[in-house]
């Protein structure tokens, strides 16, 4: 068995070979800074983009802290989702397997669409690890039927998102509950300003850690422009998804109707396509990501929902069918695709009103490559910007003394000489403004 670098937080011995099992040999960075902390005790607030590792950041250190002698709740963990609550869940699972006889862990999940009154009937016995979404966790608390008040940890995952989607009402109740000397982990891919009242209420001094990404985005993504040029535009996705022939696609739009109108239209011309937003059945939902799993779906269409915190193996391709509003989540979404070291493909289908995102985007470091789609097969292109480009260069220089001395309307002799003179004063004074600006 590797050596593995787990070894230096000397983490319990059934945890360390849970590792050694998962394949982990080296922390990542932030798994690297917030481990040791966690095991202190102390409460921290980490900020990173998803695929960082943070999952297991606080999972290790909190099953590594649990008493198993004790059968009430030690820990609860928030996530805004419940695919996303589902996929913590299973990594505690994963650890919590390898406990030695006798001192076993109870980890539960707690969701909404699941029957309320079978879960209050089982809650007789408190388990040790509480996961689930806050809606659910909360109301189980106000049917005093799950007990947070012996839980000394609690973490809340994807922060930010929570309060998004109105959470964090639900966690300030169930929270407020808790033990004052509470060790509160938070992670968030951003800190927006509303939440900070939030966090100041629960947190005396955290310790803050910021993983910044060492590019925007992975590595071995190809980032592509397909102009839509008045196409159609789901034609055009689904020519784009016939020629990549993915294992596995997955087309973003920024709203549940759009998202339904591309499954809907893909589907007519014959694909068979999965879907996951918001507006599906937990039934429905769960159905899906089980599907995907079995590789029942060589195609996904999927809201933002799905861009944060959903783990979904082996995702090739990641198109966006519009630029998302909020250009963060543009990382989040092509940071589906070339997840532990493969490669991945991210294609954006743009309109003329795009540019300015598109800007933005390149300033963020993100390079991108342009194609077109013709009869099937994708053709590299001179980049969108070009024209735009070398008018700037022709407005400098020469050109713009020409632009700036006008031929006189009557030509007297020595027009030309005198023309030549006031270009000449246009380009002197030109060149001193380059040089004091540089």
């Amino acid at each position: 068995m590797s050596e593995t670098k787990f070894n230096r937080y000397e983490l319990k011995p059934f945890i360390i070979d849970a590792i050694n099992k998962l394949g982990f040999y080296e922390p990542t960075e932030i798994q690297e800074r917030l481990i040791p902390t966690i095991l202190k005790g102390e409460s921290a607030i980490g900020q990173s983009q998803t695929g960082t590792g943070k999952t297991h950041a606080y999972v290790l250190p909190i099953m590594d802290k649990l008493d198993p002698s004790r059968n009430e709740v030690q820990a609860v963990i928030a996530a805004p989702t419940r695919e996303l609550a589902n996929q913590i869940y299973h990594e505690v699972l994963k650890i919590a397997e390898h406990a030695p006889q006798g001192e076993q862990i109870t980890a539960r999940c707690y969701i909404g669409g699941t029957d309320k009154q079978r879960t209050i009937e089982k809650l007789k016995t408190q388990p040790q690890i509480v996961i689930g979404t806050p809606g659910r966790i909360n109301d189980l608390v106000k049917e005093n039927a799950l007990f947070v008040h012996t839980a000394n940890m609690l973490v809340i995952d994807e922060a930010d998102l929570m309060l998004d989607m109105g959470f964090i009402e639900d966690i300030d109740q169930f929270a407020s509950r808790m033990p004052e000397k509470l060790q509160m982990l938070v992670f968030s891919a951003t800190i927006p300003e509303k939440l900070k009242p939030f966090l100041k209420k629960y947190m005396e001094n955290p310790k803050f850690v910021q993983i910044d990404p060492k590019q925007a985005t992975a590595e071995k993504i190809e980032h592509i422009l397909l102009p839509a040029r008045h196409r159609d535009k789901i034609g055009l996705v689904h020519s784009a998804l016939l020629a990549f022939n993915p294992y596995l696609g997955i087309v973003f739009a920024n709203t549940k109707k759009k998202a339904d109108e591309i499954a809907d239209g893909l589907i007519q011309k014959g694909m068979k396509v999965g879907r996951i937003h918001g507006d599906l059945s937990p039934r429905e939902r769960k159905r899906v990501m089980k599907q995907i799993k079995d590789l029942e779906f060589q195609y996904l269409v999927a809201t933002d929902l799905a861009a944060r915190g959903i783990d979904i193996q082996g995702i090739s391709h990641v198109i966006n069918y519009e630029l998302p509003t909020d250009l963060d989540f543009y990382i989040h979404r092509v940071g589906r695709t070339a997840r532990a070291g493969s490669s991945g493909i991210a294609l954006t289908v743009y309109e003329q009103r795009d540019e300015d995102a598109l800007v933005r985007l390149e300033k963020m470091g993100i390079s991108f490559k342009n194609i077109d789609l013709k009869k099937g097969e994708f053709t590299e292109i001179e980049e969108r910007n070009r024209r735009q480009n070398r008018k700037k260069k022709e407005t400098t220089g020469e050109a713009k003394a020409k632009s700036l001395v006008s031929k006189p309307s009557k030509v007297k002799p020595g027009y030309k000489k005198k023309m030549k003179y006031e270009m000449d004063k246009i380009k002197k004074r030109e060149n001193r403004i380059q040089k004091r600006n540089k």
